[in-house]
């Protein structure tokens, strides 16, 4: 999995026996060999967890330093045949000062401690009372247990083959100040910062505290895993409940259950790969003058992951959740229809000139000029849909097209393109049973031409019908449909677009939410070659190209996070292990990198279209690659 940029972490917040080391030794030994066997590779501790945070001025006696370090050495012992790098809380005493530390070991060797650096001494807290800040250090090297060994709050751990793997470390307060430590470890290569905390728990601050650990992890493109002290802490005047998380770049990987007398374990997969992929697409993320000189200490990060543990979403442009659906859905129509207001607006009076196949990309379109309509208080006699009727038109769709101009007040127009099609045929000496590309393609450029000429003549615009998915393929007629004056789905998947006419659908009523189903049951089809004797379709897109349920998944790992093709294939493999076979997914892996490399001229040359998500295919920002780019490495990997 480490060849994929995936690690294992855990968060262990352990039963607390107050002031005693030794028991609570034993106790996070037993975690970190579950965290083990989990596969975990690297695993944190609460702030102070081998004495408890809450030990007061017991932190001033030599006797529970002393058993803290005994317990340390214990935990060395116990751990040093294991492959996983544990981070402990523990005081530590160094150049008459007392700090809060954290202690990060790996296979019986102390390898780093990292002191907190903001102590709160406010309210319920008064840590200045017994512990200095790391901005006291006076020396940057401690002798513990024979060993010696760096102290610094700048101390990096980075993994001795993959630098990706470079983690650092605050503790608590430490991320509640304006620019924490984690800010500047990010900046310097840490792409997870670990948080040993002992935070208490009121009404309110567990929300609170979940967002900052989530806005810490977007603002740094990190994963932030969070570890809080449990309920054994003394409870005299609070209470800790013993919260912990893990974030990758502000979504929530894993959360534990507070309030919990026994000890538990949390552990997720982070993929390191695809944090260093968006940080470096960030052209902001380094710009900031504000650097610090670290230590970097090489460390072995284990592969331990057998399987992987996190799940990706076999739909990764459709939103989940019902009320999430509701607001992406109506966002997404509001942006495209206020795109093309915008561009009317411009335009004065044009009406809008739109093909309707009775297909879903069409349907959508349609559906964005009407909102765009509404918007503009402007009459929809003014969006004149037509319909061409070619070939491989069956009498669904046909009858759909017609009503969904109807039913929306539309103007219809019909317009045949058998006989000129037939005519064209013949005069550049097509056969008349030919049913190669060119005779699909010649039909396609006949509608375009039929839309164009009819917005001359109307004094309007061509709308563009394609999405997404289609122009990541190339699986359009260039100066065909892959011609318009302004294009509404160009940054919509063909996944997203059923999902959004369904949204449509489940919203309407009567005769439109009718024909919006029955759309949508219609299998996705050019209608480019001849129906069966029964009427029935027999060009059918997915057959060809593949479903679009792996081509959308490529593309959104592909272009959204810089995955190579073998990591495509790993993820896709996991996520469809229930619905594809595994010669599948590679067979329509490969049609999707060899289109995708040669189809790009067509890219080039787009239309202008709005952009709707976080992936666009548009050459005049998203996108800027060569016509003539080699796939064969992309297919060998």
């Amino acid at each position: 999995m480490k060849e994929f940029g995936f690690v294992r972490v855990g968060s262990i917040v352990p039963k607390l026996y107050l002031a005693n080391p030794i028991k609570n030794a034993l106790e996070i030994i037993n975690q970190v060999k579950k965290a083990h066997e989990k596969g975990a590779a690297i695993v944190t501790t609460p702030e102070l967890s081998l004495t408890g945070y809450t030990c007061g001025d017991l932190f001033l006696q030599d006797k529970l330093l002393d058993e803290a370090e005994k317990a340390l050495e214990k935990v060395l012992e116990e751990t040093k045949d294991l492959d996983i790098i544990t981070i402990l809380g523990m005081p530590i005493r160094h150049n008459n000062q007392l700090f809060n530390c954290a202690i990060v070991i790996e296979k019986g060797k102390i390898l780093g401690i990292v002191p907190k650096t903001a102590l709160p001494n406010y309210s319920e807290f008064y840590e200045r009372r017994w512990f200095s800040s790391s901005k006291d250090l006076k020396t940057n090297e401690v002798e513990l247990l024979g060993q010696l060994v760096p102290i610094s709050s700048n101390l990096l751990f980075q993994d001795t083959k993959k630098s990706e793997f470079t983690f650092g470390i605050e503790i608590c307060e430490d991320l509640w100040t304006v620019m924490p430590p984690s800010d500047y470890h990010a900046l310097a290569g840490a792409t997870i910062i670990f948080n040993l905390s002992s935070s208490n728990d009121i009404v309110g601050k567990h929300d609170y505290r979940k967002n900052l650990v989530a806005m810490e992890s977007a603002k740094t493109i990190s994963s932030y895993v969070y570890c809080s002290s449990g309920m054994m802490e003394s409870s005299s005047d609070i209470l800790f409940g013993g919260a912990s998380m893990i974030y990758e770049n502000g979504s929530k990987l894993a959360e534990n259950e507070r309030f919990q007398l026994d000890s538990n374990l949390i552990t997720a997969d982070i993929d390191v790969f695809k944090l260093a992929s968006d940080r470096r697409k960030n052209k902001s993320f380094m710009n900031n003058g504000s650097t610090l000189d670290y230590k970097v200490i090489k460390v072995n990060v284990s592969d331990n992951i057998k399987n992987l543990q996190r799940k990706y979403k076999e739909y990764p442009f459709v939103p989940t959740g019902e009320e999430e659906k509701n607001k992406r859905c109506e966002e997404i129509l509001e942006i495209q229809s206020s795109a093309l207001a915008r561009r009317l607006l411009q335009l004065g009076n044009s009406k809008c000139v739109i093909g309707i196949s009775g297909g879903l990309d069409s349907t959508l379109a349609f559906l964005v000029i009407v909102k765009a309509y509404l918007k503009l208080n402007r009459d929809p006699k003014d969006i004149i849909g037509i319909t061409m009727p070619g070939f491989g038109t069956t009498g669904r769709t046909y009858e759909n097209a017609i009503s969904l101009v109807k039913e929306y007040g539309a103007t219809l127009k019909e317009i045949s393109i058998k006989d000129s099609a037939s005519l064209h045929m013949k005069d550049i000496g097509l056969d008349e049973n030919d049913r190669s590309v060119t005779y699909e393609n010649i039909q396609a450029r006949e509608r375009t031409q039929i839309l164009m000429d009819v917005a001359n003549m109307e004094h309007g615009i061509v709308i563009g019908t394609g999405d997404l998915s289609e122009l990541a393929l190339g699986w359009c007629t260039y100066n065909g449909d892959h011609m318009s004056m302004y294009a509404v789905n160009t940054s919509i998947p063909k996944t997203l677009v059923r999902y959004l006419v369904k949204w449509v659908a489940n919203t309407s009523s009567g005769t439109r939410k009718k024909i919006l189903d029955d759309i949508l049951s219609t299998p996705i089809s050019p209608e480019l070659l001849p129906p069966d004797e029964a009427g029935n379709l027999v060009q059918k897109t997915e057959s060809s190209i593949g479903p679009y349920v792996l081509h959308d998944f490529f593309l959104y790992h592909f272009l959204r996070y810089g995955a190579t093709p073998k990591k495509i294939y790993f993820l896709a493999c996991h996520t469809f292990k229930n619905s594809f076979k595994e010669e599948e997914i590679k067979k329509w892996l490969k049609v999707f990198i060899k289109r995708f490399f040669t189809q790009q001229f067509k890219r080039n040359s787009l239309p202008d279209g709005v952009k709707v998500g976080s992936i666009s295919l548009s050459p005049r920002g998203d996108l800027r690659m060569p016509s003539d780019a080699d796939y064969e490495a992309f297919l060998e990997d």
